[in-house]
């Protein structure tokens, strides 16, 4: 008999991803999802015996008739423009999104898997970031809805975790990027790559001297279903530990892709982390995991993802 796995928020960008991998180890998949950020699209092309999709804002009582083996907490806004657009949301679904499906844990005895952020660093003052760093955040900044919202949601986990005995694992993602993402995602990648394909300057903030990490969506997946089959509770880093600025990644789209667009830079946004980089290390040591997919097959893929989706969408 097939295990069953809940994923909140699995019609979006990592939820979607993660359905098609756990439905290729044998899993039987229920993706629940309100489409507030989410896209029917991304996950249209898997609907079978195995499948489930429930429309449905998990911030609201969740009842789920088949017996989980592992609930995956992916529901929520995920980038600037979408926290900026829709705050009160994003905060609720980090707190009454949590503790419901939290709650869904306690009642079927599954696992359950908090989708955290490296945002719970804020603008860090340690570099690279480890998980026992515990942040140089603002509450009530233009990104604090969403900051903080991650870490009530830690802190909800380990409570449940230490007072019901929940098993429990948190990952904290790093900028990771690849095909379904959104066109008007706001976030670095997508940015440049649609501007480059439709010959628009490329945005670029302050000077660009800004640093991510950029990991690749099958590295991600691979660590959060490690992650999964563990038996680790304490936060763990899931990112590609590459660092490099912002410039030099709309440099490398403007090359991969051929396009002649220049580069527009404007004011920096307030609170915009100066640097973002994982130290990785306890994913080696626990998982086992490290990152793969290298900048140029990662990007090369999700640029072609990007021509079509243009293609059809202008």
């Amino acid at each position: 008999m097939k295990e069953w796995v809940l994923i909140t928020g699995g019609a979006g960008f990592i939820g979607s991803h993660l359905a098609d991998f756990l439905l290729a180890k044998d899993y039987a998949v229920i993706c629940m999802d309100n489409l507030l950020t989410g896209d029917i699209a991304n996950i249209s092309h898997i609907y079978n015996k195995d499948f489930l999709f429930i429309k449905h804002d998990v911030t609201q009582f969740i009842y789920v008739d088949k017996p989980l083996r592992y609930i995956l907490h992916f529901a929520s806004p995920a980038s600037p423009v979408d926290y900026h657009e829709y705050p009160i949301q994003t905060l609720k679904v980090g707190s009454l999104g949590t503790h419901k499906a939290l709650g869904l844990a306690k009642d079927h005895r599954a696992t359950f898997v908090l989708a955290s952020t490296s945002e719970v660093y804020g603008d860090p003052l340690v570099h690279p970031q480890s998980e026992e760093y515990w942040g140089n955040v603002n509450p009530i900044g233009p990104r604090g809805v969403y900051d903080e919202a991650k870490r009530f949601a830690e802190a909800m986990t380990m409570a449940y975790h230490f007072s019901h005995k929940i098993d429990t694992r948190i990952a904290r993602i790093f900028n990771t990027y690849g095909p379904r993402m959104r066109i008007n995602d706001g976030r670095a990648i997508p940015t440049f790559i649609s501007q480059a394909l439709r010959g628009q300057p490329l945005t670029v903030f302050g000077a660009g001297t800004q640093t991510r990490s950029f990991c690749y969506i099958s590295d991600l997946v691979q660590g959060i279903y490690r992650l999964m089959i563990s038996n680790y509770n304490e936060p763990v880093n899931l990112g590609n530990p590459v660092e490099m600025t912002i410039l030099e990644m709309a440099q490398a789209v403007l090359s991969m892709t051929g396009s002649r667009s220049d580069i527009a830079f404007r004011p920096l946004p307030v609170d915009d982390p100066k640097v973002r980089q994982p130290n990785i290390e306890r994913a080696r040591t626990v998982l086992g995991w490290s990152p793969v997919v290298d900048l140029k097959q990662g990007l090369g893929d999700t640029i072609e993802y990007f021509k079509q989706k243009l293609q059809k969408d202008p």
